[in-house]
């Protein structure tokens, strides 16, 4: 036990006290990042005044009696790259296929260089709503993604007036277009992009998933994001739906092509445009699965590292910062005592209380707040993980990619 008084009593109180200081501040000023309020199914902006715009409606569209006409609704091309993704494209394409949307639309499938069969059951799943397009071989200076996307891009052409940018690991709704183009046009963004919801059905994705999204929330808060000029700019890379002439006006997806976290980077560039937008929503549906916990640090590690920009003192710091802010407060409610474990207790309570709108909106038991402290020390290691691999040449790794490498070379040149 830790004793209330003498030098480690001093020391204890002392970090408990920064721990609860950190979680009230991340509480009370950080854009409410926590309460999960930025959805797709709220009111736009501009929306008839009687209507309550605190609560949720199912047909976002419905709002927007400006939109009535097949002529009125702008032209959109989607566009999907896909390597080796013969286990959920027919659902992914399938979606698209399926889409309630009055205007024009077509399907670009960038096949990069799949060797399962991608490409025809693609073309099976979309009929002829869907063109496949073989993809190039890489390009000195891009990840793998972003050179798929590049030519899904420059095959699309002038035409079009959004470009709406999807996995092929996502299922969409039948109105999750009209959704996007909805909120584009009524309240003038350049970029509408959702975070899917992703698959959480197995132990390990029961137990991480929704603090994936909660963390990325706490980086990026959304509302934020959408505040008009100002606030930091991210995007979610599963559902992005961009404005064509604001993106070339950005320099093009050429403006990103290393970066290896390329939605939020894609999202800071069109920030630069105009107004955009980020929100939850039940209508794009990550259908990946992660049913391991490998798999799931093997996502998590993909990445962390070139969040952290390569660098081993901002690594120190960050392991530092997590230590002090999820670890310690069970560590000291536990082994402290008096004012230093009522500290702790209550930074614990906030911790928390302030992950559980996530795990509604993920419909997963309130149980797992409490949890917040292993979980956290889990992405740690994942964290850690990320370094450790990139200083092995294997950082980024994605469909047999070394996609870190790649990022660095194209930094320094």
């Amino acid at each position: 036990m830790v004793p209330a008084g003498g030098d480690a009593g001093v020391i204890a109180f002392g970090i408990a006290l920064a721990s609860l200081l950190i979680w009230l501040v991340l509480f009370v000023a950080r854009d409410g990042f926590w309460q999960t309020a930025e959805r797709d199914s709220m009111p736009l902006e501009g929306a008839a005044q009687e209507h309550d715009k605190t609560k949720e409606v199912d047909d976002v569209s419905r709002w927007m009696p400006a939109l009535t006409g097949e002529s009125r609704w702008p032209s959109v091309v989607a566009i999907v790259p896909a390597r080796d993704e013969a286990e959920v494209i027919a659902q992914s394409i399938g979606g698209l296929a399926a889409q309630d949307y009055p205007g024009d639309f077509r399907i670009l499938l960038v096949d990069d260089s799949s060797s399962d069969g991608t490409a025809e059951i693609a073309r099976a799943a979309g009929g002829e709503r869907v063109d496949i397009i073989t993809g190039a071989a890489l390009a000195s200076g891009w990840t793998g993604k972003l050179w798929a996307v590049s030519q899904g891009i420059a095959a699309a052409g002038i035409t079009p007036d959004y470009l709406l940018l999807t996995d092929a690991d996502i299922a969409h709704a039948p109105d999750t277009l009209r959704t996007l183009v909805a909120r584009a046009v009524e309240e003038d963004r350049v970029l509408v992009t959702l975070m899917a919801r992703l698959r959480c059905e197995s132990l390990a994705e029961r137990a991480l998933i929704p603090a994936f999204v909660w963390f990325f929330q706490m980086l990026y808060p959304f509302a934020a994001v959408n505040r008009r000029g100002s606030g930091r700019g991210a995007a979610a890379g599963g559902v992005m739906l961009v404005e064509r002439s604001a993106l070339q006006a950005a320099g093009g997806i050429a403006a990103v092509r290393a970066a290896l976290i390329d939605d939020c980077a894609f999202g800071a560039l069109m920030k630069t445009q105009g107004a955009i937008w980020l929100g939850l929503t039940d209508r794009a549906v990550s259908i990946r699965r992660y049913d391991t916990w490998d798999s799931v640090a093997a996502m998590i590690s993909r990445s962390a590292y070139a969040q952290l920009n390569y660098s081993p003192i901002l690594l120190a710091g960050t392991t530092l910062g997590l230590a002090i802010t999820y670890l310690a407060p069970p560590l000291l409610a536990i082994v402290g005592e008096g004012p230093v474990r009522m500290t702790a207790l209550a930074a614990w309570a906030v911790m928390a209380l302030a992950f559980q709108p996530m795990l509604r909106f993920y419909r997963r038991s309130p149980f797992w707040g409490p949890a917040l402290p292993l979980i956290a020390t889990f992405y740690a290691g994942c964290t850690l993980l990320s370094a450790w691999q990139h200083v092995r040449g294997r950082g980024g790794m994605w469909k047999g990619r070394v996609q870190a490498a790649r990022h660095e070379e194209s930094s320094t040149s």
